[in-house]
């Protein structure tokens, strides 16, 4: 059973999403501000977090900010419509998907699915075998070891960066739409995601390129997409 902890100051909120999410098999921890949620990730094992942005004494920015000082577990956050800037914040920091409230509850239920899916695959093993291994230049992934290298240097990256770039570079030299890549890496379909990619996107190129502004690897197509640059 995997172990979901959702943070928000509204323990109604805590609540609704915690009946909805047991009904999925899911077992749930509470919290109700980021100090708390801290502490519930150090003593716990938790496989997702589900962090609401306004909260007292730590808000959701700050305690995500800590989160990724040592863990690259899912975060989905929560916010409220006018708080655009702080959702980009958020995935700037490293967080894998934003719900904005009032949700809708089968959203927020498929973006945890997915999540976890997500985290899943990735700390998993398979045989080991040169199929799944994929390389453009010095760049590799290694997905029996889950390791990307660049230049024989080890990147760390997020659950999220790491199936956006073995996506494209298994599938490299070819063009993917933002939609199509949300659709292929989350496994759900894709609405209002420009975002959400634009900034993973950003993220990745920033850890595999010498120069992001004049990238080598993950190219922009203006207009139609992204893809991953074919180089012997």
């Amino acid at each position: 059973m995997y172990n979901i902890l959702v943070c928000d100051d509204e323990k109604e909120i805590v609540k609704a999403i915690e009946i909805y999410l047991t009904k999925e098999g899911y077992n749930v921890l509470k919290a109700y501000n980021g100090e708390e949620c801290i502490k519930m990730l150090k003593k716990n094992d938790i496989h997702l977090v589900i962090l609401d942005i306004m909260m007292p004494k730590k808000d959701g920015i700050e305690t995500l900010e800590e989160i990724r000082e040592y863990s690259t577990i899912p975060v989905i956050m929560l916010s409220a419509k006018s708080e655009d800037e702080d959702k980009i914040n958020g995935l700037n920091l490293g967080a894998d998907d934003y719900v904005t409230k009032p949700f809708n509850v089968l959203e927020l239920i498929a973006r945890v699915n997915s999540g976890i899916r997500r985290y899943t695959k990735l700390g998993k093993l398979e045989e080991n075998s040169d199929k799944n291994i994929y390389r453009t230049g010095d760049l590799i992934v290694d997905d029996n070891l889950k390791t990307v290298t660049v230049d024989g240097n080890i990147v760390k990256l997020t659950p999220t960066e790491y199936n956006i770039l073995k996506f494209l570079l298994k599938n490299k030299g070819i063009v993917y739409s933002i939609e199509q890549i949300y659709q292929n890496v989350w496994e759900d379909e894709a609405y209002v995601v420009e975002n959400i990619i634009a900034v993973h996107i950003r993220h990745i190129r920033e850890k595999i390129e010498i120069n992001p502004k004049e990238p080598k690897y993950l190219k922009v197509i203006w207009g139609i997409g992204y893809k991953i640059e074919k180089i012997d």
